[in-house]
């Protein structure tokens, strides 16, 4: 009877330190996601080699992921990112002729502070302003859909066909394109400088001008001929009277 009761004991004292004892920690919900991450983006989709190290360069990968964690724009973003077939049919050298801060103003050029589906594309107010900026205000592009439900992006320098989202979950929408966007801030051809105007009056060494009529004074003055003539005739017509006297 004693030994029945000691092994009910054990029994229950078990049961208690099983129900006190911590459970397994819990594993996250298959298929649960992170915060937006444009890095990892690029990096899934395999061809983006070139874009994914001038960001980091920049710091704009940076920037932007913590924009996106932060909730600093409610509006989300959009990201046009360029292959690595893109930019190897650049120029060459048109990375390495670009400043530090120009290579930023080309990385923000390809990002929209506004996040953009395929279809809200169609309602897209051109021009539609992106992240970069300079003397004369900010960087823009003219977003127009196409008739088969593709997109173009123009920048007045290059146009190409968006067709292809690597992520298009709010608040990150980035689109693949086959061609770098240049911005016409950086790579438009510029306006020739106005002539000078030619000036009407030839300046003098003392300051004043020179009419083109000639020296003052010249509109009064009698021709050289017309004086010698009437001179010759005032002599022959003394002349004739002091011959008259002498007949």
């Amino acid at each position: 009877m004693a030994r029945s009761v000691a092994v009910v004991v054990l029994l229950a004292m078990a049961a208690v330190a099983a129900a006190q004892a911590p459970g397994p920690a819990a594993t996250p919900a298959a298929g649960a996601t992170g915060p937006p991450n444009v890095t990892a983006v690029l990096e899934k989709g395999g061809q983006y080699t070139t874009f994914i190290r001038l960001m980091k360069e920049t710091q704009q990968d940076t920037q932007l992921n913590s924009q996106l964690n932060n909730s600093f724009n409610g509006n989300g973003y959009t990201v046009f990112a360029p292959t690595d077939n893109a930019f190897n049919n650049l120029k060459p050298g048109t990375l390495n002729s670009l400043t530090q801060q120009q290579q930023v103003a080309l990385v923000q050029g390809h990002v929209l502070p506004q996040f953009y589906s395929m279809d809200s594309f169609q309602t897209a107010s051109n021009p539609v302003r992106t992240q970069a900026s300079g003397t004369d205000g900010p960087y823009t592009l003219n977003i127009t859909s196409t008739t088969n439900s593709n997109v173009n992006v123009s920048t007045g320098v290059v146009e190409v066909t968006v067709t292809n989202a690597l992520s298009a979950v709010k608040p990150l929408a980035v689109y693949s394109v086959d061609k770098v966007l240049l911005p016409f801030e950086l790579f438009g051809v510029k306006a020739p400088a106005a002539a000078p105007t030619a000036s009407t009056a030839k300046p003098k060494k003392g300051g004043s001008t020179e009419a083109a009529s000639g020296p003052a004074g010249a509109e009064d003055a009698e021709p050289t001929g017309a004086a010698s003539a009437r001179a010759v005739g005032w002599g022959v017509a003394g002349l004739a009277a002091v011959v008259g006297c002498l007949l």
